[in-house]
């Protein structure tokens, strides 16, 4: 399994088509075949990075989920919103693979 992290530069003006545009993913990704993590933008702090991360189980299945993107109806609107609203600054992706397996359960501070 791989995981890609995009990390977006967006127009901090232009977070409302950011949130758009990631629930148009929200749609379009699952549908199209990747396991999508989230979209997720500035709460505090830079209010420039936003982040959406999803999961291919490698990338030859990265190359066949693009393909299929691309033919989305939702998938090619939601590009032409992109170029047409000019919110995303700078994108850029990242491939990573996990290496903590096997995750313990998560236990609150001052639990057993």
């Amino acid at each position: 399994m791989l995981t890609c992290v995009i990390r977006y530069h967006i127009d901090p003006t232009k977070r409302d088509q950011f949130a758009q545009y990631a629930r148009n993913w929200g749609q379009a990704i699952p549908r199209c075949g990747a396991d999508l993590i989230g979209y997720y933008a500035p709460h505090e702090g830079s209010s420039t990075l936003a982040y959406g991360i999803y999961n291919v189980e490698s990338l030859a299945e990265y190359e066949a989920y693009r393909a299929r993107l691309s033919a989305d109806p939702l998938g090619r609107e939601n590009y032409e919103f992109a170029q047409k609203e000019r919110f995303l600054l700078r994108e850029d992706r990242t491939w990573l693979c996990r290496v903590s397996d096997p995750h313990g359960a998560f236990q609150p501070k001052g639990t057993s």
